[in-house]
């Protein structure tokens, strides 16, 4: 049964919001972070109605056959966000530094995480294929996000001065006067 498999990844889709700075709309970027985000609300929407539709109509026997049953306690068959583990989805995983550079490479990071996450998911539900396609699907936008916020990070990389732009935090430092 797919439900053991894909129940609990429901947050371990990681949205990890870039700062919104000044560099972006220089460099033609200022709804990127807003396209990407919006998607990756979606793809939880997706995650979500694929667990409602494998969930709805579990029998007790089912529930508990599956290791579903700790959830079922506490949340019937609602989705409630958690990671496999069980731990709850919390603000803990949203990562924002303030700085252009980091936060780029976080959300890079953090589209890889969600890659191997539909990658480990794609390996339990092979069989399923109402479940298998949805979520290569998803993968593949996650292939997508990464690729878009390296080419993010090459073009604040490519305004920024070679020599000096790990030595200071650009969203702040440009934007206070506080380097030349």
């Amino acid at each position: 049964m797919v439900l053991g498999g894909i129940a609990q990844f429901s947050n371990t889709i990681p949205f990890t919001p870039s700062v919104m700075c000044p560099f972006y709309g220089t460099f033609q970027m200022c709804n990127f972070d807003t396209d990407i985000g919006t998607e990756e609300l979606a793809h939880l929407e997706m995650v979500a109605a694929i667990v409602h539709q494998l969930t709805k109509n579990l029998s007790m026997e089912q529930i508990e056959e599956s290791g579903f049953r700790n959830y079922y306690v506490d949340h019937t068959v609602g989705i409630w966000p958690q990671a496999a583990g069980g731990i709850p989805f919390n603000a803990c995983e949203f990562q924002s530094k303030g700085d252009i550079i980091t936060d780029l490479m976080e959300d890079m990071a953090a589209e890889q995480k969600a890659r191997s996450t539909y990658d480990n998911i794609l390996r339990l539900v092979k069989d399923e294929p109402d479940v298998y396609e949805p979520i290569k699907f998803l993968r593949a936008r996650e292939v997508v996000h990464f690729q878009r916020f390296g080419e993010a990070l090459r073009i604040v990389q490519d305004h920024l001065d070679s020599k000096n732009f790990y030595a200071f935090n650009p969203g702040f430092d440009c934007c206070e006067g506080n380097v030349k």
